[in-house]
Parts: structure tokens; C-alpha cells; sequence
């Protein structure tokens, strides 16, 4: 099977592309820029050239391809992009795909994408996925909640650089995910035939609320985190007017998505069906807390390299 990834530079595409050649596919990434995808040529994938915003440039990416991967997506505040990338352009793709006879396309949207179309990037994705329903392309969806990767920055960092950490007073239970368990789900679609053509709620095995996650990163980091609550109606009515704040990424998500992160999230109750449907055991599946202890890990030898990388020069100074 031969696949055409797109968005394979990203968080979650890169995952997908890794283990897609671990496993033996030929895997074409469609890229806008050569020089930054450069390490998917070295890992051994295909390269070529396309833009979704270009709809011409999609047609050729298509020859000899079995299965589509989209695992694209722009930012919640980038408005001409979403419109003209992953609006335009994938209803491009869908098209380009069905004259390609292309046997499965795999779409990754987002939890409760019908209930808010006030948001422009969710009712974006619901199109899509309503759009690729009607294609006749045999499809599989996967609706995600958020990354393990994500939450670094989110949390991680500011505890360590003493940042505040803007958090709502709503107790929101999120079901967190390693971005390889997801790509180990989608590329799990292609082998069990009674995933063609539905919609699964992916998540993770536990779910989160923020003060927990706190929790974890101050214990691993060993500092006290500077916690700055807000209201939730309050996020609610400044998200009116979202494209006047100038935050930062992970103040702009929160904004944009205020009442997605306020709503009831059910994918923990059908967890277990779901993985066993894919044949996975939960065992195999990244826990947050050994995420984030690796990192956590990972970080202190790279600081203990520079340390002693720092007294090595001193000595040489010194002789």
C-alpha cells in the first residue's frame, strides 16, 4: 500500500511517517517546503511538492497512491489560512481523490466539531468530515481531544521558566494523547476492514484536569507553579473578540476554544470497546505521568551535558 501523508512535518504527521516506514509502506509526503522536510527524505519517505492552497499542484502528488493521511491542520487564529487551505483546499483534495480512485482516506477532526460551529476551525472540520462522507471515498475519521507534546509547553515550561500558567476554574476531565499511540490507531485502520467508513472518538486510557497535571510537573520539576485562574464565562466573552489578544499560542487555544475545553467529555466510557475493536492493549499505550517523567528526564541530562561541557572549558581556560 502507498500512502501520501500530508502534514507529515507537523506533531502528529511525523509520527505517522515514522512509523509508516517502520512498518514497510511507501510513504510520499506532500510538502510546501523541501529544506524543512528535509529529515522525513532522510528517514526515507518520498518528497513532493504540493499546496493545498494551489489546487493544481494536487493531482500529480496522487499518482500510484493508494491511501490519503491527512494529518493537517492550520492555526485557530489563522483565519485566510483555514479558509483557503483547509477549507478550499481539501474539498480540492476530496475531489482530486475520487478521480485518483483512491481506496481510503484517513481525516483527523476534533472532539464535538457539530457542537460548535461559532469556531471557525470546527466548523471547518465538520464540513470536511461531511464532505468526505458524501464523496464515496471509502474514509475513516478519527476525532482527537489533545497531545501529550502539547501540553509541554502548556505546563512544563512555564514551571520551569516560573511563567504563570493560565488555567479556568472549571474541573474539565480531558483524555490526553501520546501523538505515536494515535498514529499506532490510524495506520491500525488499514488492517481491520470494519473501521472503512466510520468515526471514532480517539483518546487516551485516563483522563486529566489541569490542577493534576500541575500536580505531576511540579513534583518532577520540584518548584511551585504560578497558577493564574480564570473564569470560565469570562474566557467565554473575551473569545469574542479573540483576534485582538495577543497571548500567546497557548492563551490564543484556550480563547478560541473555551467552550469545546467546558464540554462533557464522554470518550472515556466507550475507551475500552474502541481499543479492543483496534486491537490494542491499553498496556501498550503512553501513560501521561511516564510522558512527562521522561521528559522531565531527558531534560535534567541535558542539562547536566551543559554543565559539564561548562567545566571542561573553564579547565581548558585554566591549563
Amino acid at each position: 500500500m502507498s500512502l501520501l501523508i500530508i502534514g507529515g512535518t507537523g506533531t502528529l504527521g511525523r509520527q505517522i511517517v515514522l512509523q509508516a516506514l517502520t512498518k514497510g509502506y511507501q510513504v510520499r509526503c506532500l510538502v510546501r517546503n523541501f529544506r524543512k522536510a528535509s529529515f522525513l527524505k532522510e528517514w526515507g519517505a518520498e518528497l513532493v511538492y504540493g499546496d493545498l492552497s494551489k489546487p493544481e499542484t494536487i493531482p500529480p502528488c496522487l499518482k500510484g497512491i493508494t491511501a490519503i493521511i491527512d494529518a493537517s491542520t492550520s492555526r485557530v487564529d489563522e483565519l485566510d489560512a483555514l479558509k483557503k487551505v483547509d477549507w478550499q483546499g481539501k474539498l480540492c483534495l476530496i475531489e482530486a481523490a475520487k478521480i485518483a480512485n483512491i481506496q481510503r482516506f484517513i481525516f483527523f477532526s476534533a472532539q464535538n466539531v457539530e457542537e460548535f460551529k461559532n469556531i471557525p476551525l470546527m466548523k471547518i472540520k465538520n464540513g470536511i468530515e461531511i464532505k468526505l462522507k458524501q464523496s464515496g471515498i471509502p474514509y475513516t475519521i478519527f476525532r482527537l481531544t489533545g497531545f501529550y507534546q502539547g501540553l509541554i509547553e502548556q505546563y512544563a515550561i512555564p514551571i520551569l521558566e516560573r511563567l504563570p500558567i493560565w488555567v479556568t476554574n472549571e474541573n474539565t476531565y480531558i483524555s490526553y494523547m501520546d501523538t505515536q499511540d494515535i498514529a499506532k490507531f490510524c495506520l491500525r485502520s488499514f488492517q481491520i476492514s470494519s473501521t472503512q467508513n466510520q468515526t471514532f472518538f480517539l483518546s487516551g486510557s485516563r483522563a486529566w484536569v489541569s490542577s493534576e497535571i500541575i500536580n505531576l510537573c511540579e513534583q518532577l520539576a520540584g518548584r511551585e507553579a504560578k497558577v493564574q485562574r480564570i473564569p470560565l464565562f469570562l474566557l467565554k466573552i473575551v473569545s469574542q473578540f479573540f483576534g485582538f489578544f495577543e497571548w500567546g499560542q497557548n492563551i490564543s487555544d484556550r480563547l478560541a476554544f473555551a467552550e469545546v475545553l467546558s464540554s462533557e467529555n464522554n470518550f472515556s466510557k466507550s475507551t475500552f470497546d474502541l481499543y479492543k475493536r483496534f486491537k490494542i492493549d491499553t498496556s501498550e499505550i503512553v501513560q501521561l505521568d511516564d510522558y512527562f517523567l521522561e521528559y522531565f528526564i531527558r531534560l535534567l541530562k541535558r542539562l547536566l551535558d551543559i554543565n559539564f561541557e561548562d567545566v571542561q572549558k573553564q579547565k581548558n581556560l585554566v591549563i
